[in-house]
């Protein structure tokens, strides 16, 4: 059991690096749009409050968080050119175990709750036209 929980910590400090090594990626100019769009995506999701599936849901809630997640991670760092993640990996290193400094925070929190209105309102307005006729 010990080694178990050893494995998840080490893998969510992984994790953890991977998101930060992406924050750092989609700073830099080289950075091309398709792996930066999926690198943001990801690191709003990671940042946001809402969930697809609320965590209250037994198991399902987390599922979205444990395969989301990492997926995004992986998809976005495979696009990314890797003398990019070479260049970024050692800051990225040292920066996971210390709180982000990022600027702007109040702007970033209201550009994700509109990015999951504006989402909502589309399924909502998809939704209603569909079943509407």
């Amino acid at each position: 059991m010990a080694n178990l929980i050893a494995r998840l910590k080490h893998w969510a400090k992984r994790l953890k690096t991977s998101l930060v090594l992406l924050w750092l990626c989609c700073r830099d100019p080289a950075m091309p749009w398709l792996p930066k769009v999926i690198a943001l995506a990801t690191l709003a999701y990671a940042a946001s409050p809402i969930d697809l599936i609320p965590d209250f849901i037994p198991i399902v809630g987390f599922l979205d968080d444990v395969l989301l997640l990492p997926l995004g991670i992986a998809l976005a760092i495979r696009l990314t050119p890797p003398a990019l993640l070479a260049q970024w990996r050692p800051q990225a290193e040292t920066m996971a175990g210390k709180r982000l400094p990022l600027k702007g925070g109040w702007l970033m929190a209201v550009a994700v709750v509109t990015s999951w209105l504006a989402l909502c309102w589309l399924l909502w307005a998809a939704g209603s036209q569909h079943f509407s006729g």
